[in-house]
This record gives structure tokens, C-alpha cells and sequence, in this order.
């Protein structure tokens, strides 16, 4: 009954059900019973499902401590729950303790199952994932190489599992700028999923629409657009126009053309894009709010300040109602409304948009922040441009 209740997503239910019978267990079977364990960890599991961290973390404990007892430390039973601990710790952003939990996982399986065992592999895979999620480039490229020489090993070259670490690392190199390896690992892991998966498989068209990206990156336009027209036609034939993944090739494709000046094309597209935001994401979508900024990024560089305003103001709106008055991107629509009406000579107006994004980026980010230096800047030189020589020096001062 739990876990028909887990199935349809009923969580409170479940979690009732599992209660009564873990009361049962205890009751009838003693704490340290394996049904008993198996209770306590399904628990764990609904608390992980429900992103109650905390408390998941407790019962998972509750479950190492009852398998170490039965079963001993390097059991893979045991070893699992390692996993379970290291991962909820991974959601929580405690990287350092996450790391220290895989490494435990991992020196256990190791151990007992072997370097080219695919669980040991798993865990080595989700280390490599931790350090690209800290920036740490050399190491992420050293660990995802180890789980790419151990599925080689295990299941061949072409296998999907072993792509998917071929298409990281093109990730990773492009994210390091490299983009001449960036482009030798995507290739190879377009070539291997075209083999293996099919040209319209989704983790086919998820290569293709990196390397679109790689193009970008080199400002390489027309080569981008090709591949991104090319992943384009996958999603739209697999997911639907108006899916997420779709949405958001056709926002990168909006992105080409407005980095190549051709605004028209770009608004076109970023249109695109809102129209089907609205549809099926919503008003206050991520997706949705970059692309009304984009647009009024479009509006400002065609020199239609008004357009330029009314769009960010309406990126504005949303903004603030979705991720508060005081966060950094809100702030960066106020000191983008501040630059038109200074380009408009409202020298006033700019100034008041202006000093609210100062005193939010302050209060954010603080003094010496960049972003905040950048506003300190803006306001000295709107002074300067005015003659007034005395408020100028005042401000270049705190620059």
C-alpha cells in the first residue's frame, strides 16, 4: 500500500503507511531486523523525494548504523547507503562533506567489488560531477578520464554510458576554452551516439546542439546556426515545439542572430521563443524572463529606447516578482533601465535608477564588488557628461 502510494506520488500517505509498518516491524521483528532497515530506508528515500534533506539524512544514518551492525562496513548493501548519504549532501551543496562521503562509498567498492566494477565507476562518475560543479577543471578532467578508461573497459566504446563521459569531457574543454578539443570530443561523441542510438535520439540531438554551441562560443555564426537548426529540427520532431528543450534551442538561435547584429532576425525569434514560453512554461519561467530581457537588450542596441524601456520595465515586473526586489539579476534590469535614460540625456531619471541599483548591489554584494563598482562608475561619468566637476571627482573617489 506504501508504495502504491509512492508510485502515484501521494508522499504523505506513504510516508503514513511506512510509519505503521515500520511500528509493526519494530514491534514484532526488533529494530536491527532487515525489514525493519528496509523500512526505515524507503523512509529516508520519501524524505530525499520530498527535498527534506535533514531528515533524510537521519534515517539514512539510521539505516548505516543497522546494515555496519548486520552486514559490516564494506558490504555492498552497506556500501549503498554511503552513496544515499553523499548524494543528499550533494543537493544540499555541502561539497566538501559530499566529497568526503563519495570517497568513503568509493574506497569501499573498491575494495570489495573492484576499480571497473560499474557501481565503483558510478561513484567515481559522480565525484568528476561534484568538481565540474566547483569549477575545478584539471580535476574534473582527471576523474571523468578514469571512469572513461573503466567503462571502455566494461562495456565498450560505443556504449551509451561510455559516451555520455566522451560528451562531459567535450563539455568541460569547452568550458575551459579549449575549443579545438571541445570540438574533437563532441565529434566523437556524435559519431559514437549516431552509431549506436540513432541520428534522432534525444542524447544524439543533446551533442549535436553542443557543438552548435562550441561554433558559438568560437563566434563562429554561421556554422552555429546550422548546427543549432540542425538539433532544432530533432526537438521540434521528438519533443514538440513547444517543449523546454525546444524553447530553449530556438532562444540560443535568437542568441546567434543578435550576436551577429541582425536584430531583426533576432527579435523574430526571441518572439518565438516568448510565444511559447507563455503557452506552456509561464509567466514567471526563467526561460520566459531571459528572453523578455533579451528582447529589450535587442530594442537598446537598435537604438529604440522607448521599445528598450517598456521592455525592461516589463522584464522589471516580472523580476521582482519572481526572484525579489534585491536579487542580482533584478538589480541588473534597474542599472540597464538607468543606461537608456542616461543615453536619452534624462540625466535625473538615470541618476535615481542608478542609485537604487547602487544601494541593492551594496547591500547584496558590497562596496568593492565589481557589479557595484561598475554603478559608482556609470554615476561619476553621468556627472561628468553634465559639468559637474565637483560631484564627478567625488564619485571617481569611491571608484
Amino acid at each position: 500500500m506504501a508504495s502504491a502510494f509512492y508510485n502515484h506520488g501521494e508522499h504523505t500517505k506513504s510516508l503514513e503507511e511506512y510509519q505503521r509498518v515500520l511500528d509493526r516491524n519494530q514491534k514484532t521483528l526488533g529494530d536491527d531486523h532487515l525489514s525493519t532497515l528496509n523500512t526505515v530506508y524507503r523512509i529516508a528515500l520519501l524524505f530525499e523525494k520530498q527535498g527534506e534533506y535533514i531528515q533524510a539524512l537521519e534515517w539514512f544514518q539510521r539505516v548505516l548504523d543497522g546494515r555496519e551492525k548486520m552486514f559490516g562496513k564494506d558490504n555492498p548493501i552497506t556500501l549503498n547507503i554511503l552513496h544515499n548519504i553523499a548524494t543528499v549532501l550533494d543537493k544540499q551543496r555541502e561539497n566538501v562533506t559530499a566529497l568526503e562521503w563519495y570517497q568513503r562509498a568509493l574506497d569501499g567498492r573498491e575494495k570489495t567489488l573492484g576499480n571497473d566494477d560499474p557501481s565503483t565507476l558510478n561513484i567515481v562518475h559522480r565525484i568528476a560531477v561534484l568538481f565540474h560543479k566547483q569549477g575545478e577543471h584539471v580535476k574534473v578532467l582527471e576523474w571523468f578520464q578514469r571512469v572513461l578508461d573503466g567503462r571502455e573497459k566494461t562495456f565498450g566504446k560505443d556504449h551509451p554510458s561510455t559516451l555520455n563521459v566522451v560528451r562531459n569531457m567535450a563539455s568541460v574543454f569547452s568550458e575551459q576554452r579549449d575549443y579545438i578539443k571541445a570540438m574533437q570530443w563532441c565529434q566523437r561523441a556524435l559519431d559514437g551516439r549516431e552509431k549506436t542510438l540513432g541520428n534522432d535520439h534525444p542524447s544524439t540531438i543533446d551533442t549535436v546542439n553542443l557543438m552548435a554551441t562550441v561554433f558559438r562560443k568560437q563566434q563562429e555564426h554561421v556554422k552555429a546556426l546550422e548546427w543549432y537548426q540542425r538539433a532544432l529540427h530533432g526537438m521540434e520532431k521528438l519533443l514538440g515545439k513547444d517543449h523546454l528543450t525546444t524553447l530553449d534551442t530556438v532562444y540560443r538561435m535568437a542568441s546567434v542572430f543578435k550576436d551577429q547584429g541582425d536584430h531583426v532576425k533576432a527579435l523574430e525569434w526571441y518572439q518565438r521563443v516568448l510565444d511559447g514560453c507563455e503557452k506552456t512554461l509561464g509567466n514567471d519561467h526563467f526561460l520566459t524572463l531571459e528572453t523578455i530581457y533579451s528582447m529589450a537588450t535587442v530594442f537598446y542596441k537598435q537604438g529604440e529606447r522607448i521599445k528598450a524601456l517598456e521592455w525592461y520595465q516589463r522584464a522589471l515586473d516580472c523580476y521582482e516578482m519572481t526572484l525579489g526586489n534585491d536579487h542580482p539579476s533584478t538589480l541588473h534590469i534597474v542599472y540597464c533601465m538607468a543606461r537608456v535614460f542616461q543615453k536619452q540625456e534624462e540625466h535625473i531619471k538615470a541618476l535615481q535608477w542608478y542609485q537604487r541599483a547602487l544601494e541593492g548591489r551594496e547591500k547584496v554584494l558590497g562596496n568593492d564588488h565589481p557589479s557595484t563598482l561598475d554603478v559608482v562608475f556609470s554615476i561619476a561619468r553621468s556627472f561628468d557628461k553634465h559639468g559637474e566637476h565637483a560631484k564627478t571627482l567625488e564619485w571617481y573617489q569611491l571608484f
